[in-house]
């Protein structure tokens, strides 16, 4: 098999996109866009650093905790997590981003990319507030693409499908399969240990 390795021998594979997929991509969020966000409770950020290496991490909350605050702008809450601030590090370093939004039962997407920025102004970290808590930070992101994603690849994964979900016990133990990576000595925290810990931790 040979390697791919010019834009033209990669485009020679594929037939050339419909209109539609192209004339699709919007330059701000328009009403599609802004119901899908407020419907979605998961958005993947996908950044890079400048060296290179890329990351992608999960934001969950109540449907629709990213904040719209205009056509242009929406606001991302940092609850806490594992404090390796990947991402955070890459917007620090190259203020871009990626996000992917799902609705369960929605084999579409919404894809947006822009410019994104860390920021900790008093009314921004309000209006990402849950109850009384506040996030250390928000993420900004200035809108520059949206579009939404066709079904195809969750509906090849079945993801929402219940017949696909697998018990969680065909795996170990977040628990187990850490004390084995990391060679710890510790006992391993069960998995009623480690739902209850993530209760406690989660704003």
């Amino acid at each position: 098999m040979s390697k791919i390795s010019s834009l033209t021998d990669l485009r020679a594979l594929y037939k050339r996109p419909k209109a539609r997929s192209v004339k699709k991509q919007l330059s701000e969020l328009d009403s599609f866009c802004t119901e899908y966000i407020a419907l979605s409770p998961l958005v993947i950020l996908a950044t890079a650093a400048l060296d290179g290496k890329q990351d992608a991490s999960p934001r969950g909350g109540r449907p629709g905790f990213v904040h719209i605050k205009d056509a242009s702008t929406l606001l991302i809450p940092d609850w806490p997590g594992n404090n390796r601030l990947d991402t955070m590090e890459n917007i620090v370093e190259t203020g871009r981003i990626g996000l992917m939004f799902m609705i369960p039962g929605f084999d579409e997407l919404l894809r947006v990319n822009g410019a994104a920025q860390l920021r900790t102004d008093a009314e921004l970290l309000a209006l990402c507030q849950e109850g009384a808590k506040h996030p250390k930070l928000v993420v900004v992101v200035s809108v520059e693409e949206a579009y939404l994603h066709c079904a195809k690849a969750l509906m090849r994964s079945k993801l929402w499908d219940p017949a696909s979900q697998l018990p969680r016990t065909v795996m170990p133990t977040m628990g187990k399969m850490l004390k084995i990576q990391t060679a710890s000595s510790e006992p391993a925290e069960t998995q009623e240990q480690m739902l209850e810990r993530y209760k406690k931790e989660m704003y």
